[in-house]
């Protein structure tokens, strides 16, 4: 897949911007704050419906504005297709596909993308939401009708835990909430539904993540991954362990609903939903250790650029769609020379390879080709005449609107 032109209409600071993008690789070079990152989380929006900086979409619309426009055209294979989608600042967002107006979980189908950046780092290090969600954006691409299943799950849990909330406020207890029945059920069936697909991620990821990280790394460290599932005992969210070994299909559900009895007490006096997929953890070892607590600063860089390179191994295994985008925002400059070079090698043969940097010497050659330069939301084409640049209106904003 490739990414051939993108618009952006109110989106962070940009009124309007225009980027045309070849095959191979293309840099996007400017000064920090000057609109570099943006024109990335855009492109990633399209594949997973979310940004890797905020879990809101309000942040993403221009100041002063009620909603923001990103449109790309992509070229799969031999077809040519236009994806569009409006980001409101209140209600749902809408979303197009050659002009049809279509699900925003209907995007993920067509647009597939891989982000390495900084932040990668809280993957490894930082609370189990970063790994939740982690898997889950990946999840939405390997199977686009996940972003459906992860939707109604957050929807259901809203819901119950008020429920709770309400129950805590007026004195009811045990056997005379009735109603908390029928939204156990709802969420046992959308629970477990994710809690599979995520092991089956986990599974599927293994091989690839032990082959990026000896190639990363240039050692084999053994890296693993293991879902700590709060159904079975424990509670990951809160630092409580849980086991890891992987549940049967058929266990989850019955497994889950007897987790939701026994913590029926605890739920009651904390007004929590204190059992299920939002309170699990992916745990990574290197060395048959905790990455987390154990691993040296190299060693977890090495683990976070491992499993997004293992992500973009399976997407291209899996997709007819060929290989999905891979952007790498801002990641040279935390990387020592040796893992510079180690990733620019692996990530040069893909199709598209999209590279962000402040520092243009950051870059290694072989991701050296298309530059584009980025200042205070001007888009400067090297390979374009000066005279045919591609100009955005900046806004003031300097808050999240900005890349750091």
């Amino acid at each position: 897949m490739i990414v051939e032109h993108l618009n952006l209409v109110d989106f962070r600071n940009y009124a309007t911007a225009d980027l045309t993008l070849h095959r191979g690789p293309n840099v996007l070079v400017g000064r920090n704050g000057q609109g570099k990152t943006n024109l990335a989380e855009a492109i990633v929006f399209l594949a997973t419906l979310g940004s890797h900086r905020v879990s809101a979409d309000a942040p993403m619309v221009r100041d002063g504005h009620e909603f923001a426009i990103i449109r790309a055209r992509l070229s799969v294979g031999e077809r040519r297709v236009l994806i569009e989608v409006q980001l409101n600042r209140q209600g749902s967002n809408k979303a197009r596909i050659n002009g049809s107006p279509v699900k925003t979980s209907e995007l993920p189908r067509y647009a597939h993308v891989v982000l390495f950046a900084p932040e990668d780092l809280q993957i490894v290090r930082g609370d189990p939401s970063a790994r939740r969600r982690f898997a889950d954006q990946l999840l939405i691409q390997r199977a686009p009708r996940m972003a459906g299943v992860l939707g109604d799950y957050d929807r259901v849990l809203k819901q119950r835990t008020a429920l709770l909330k309400s129950a805590r406020a007026r004195g009811i207890r045990g056997e005379a909430l009735t109603t908390l029945e029928v939204w156990d059920d709802k969420l046992v069936a959308l629970g477990s539904e994710i809690i599979v697909a995520r092991q089956r991620l986990a599974a599927d990821l293994q091989a690839p993540l032990a082959e990026a990280y000896s190639a990363i790394a240039g050692a084999d460290h053994r890296p693993e991954l293991e879902w700590a599932l709060s159904v079975r005992g424990g509670d990951p969210e809160e630092g409580e362990p849980a086991e890891t070994v992987a549940l049967e299909r058929a266990d989850i559900a019955e497994t889950f609903r007897a987790a939701l009895l026994a913590k029926r007490t605890q739920e009651l006096d904390r007004g929590l939903t204190l059992v299920g997929p939002h309170r699990d953890d992916l745990l990574m070892r290197v060395r048959s250790l905790p990455v987390k607590g154990y691993a040296s600063h190299g060693e977890s860089w090495s683990v976070a650029l491992a499993l997004r390179l293992a992500s973009a191994e399976l997407l291209r295994s899996e997709s007819p769609a060929g290989d999905p985008v891979l952007i790498l925002d801002d990641v040279f400059a935390e990387l020592d020379a040796d893992r510079r070079r180690r990733l620019a090698t692996l990530t040069s043969g893909y199709e598209q390879v999209v590279v962000t940097a402040a520092v243009e010497e950051d870059i290694p050659e072989v991701l050296h080709r298309h530059v584009v330069r980025i200042d205070a939301g001007t888009i400067i084409d090297d390979r374009a005449d000066a005279n045919t640049s591609s100009s955005a209106e900046a806004s003031d904003q300097t808050d999240e609107g900005s890349d750091a």
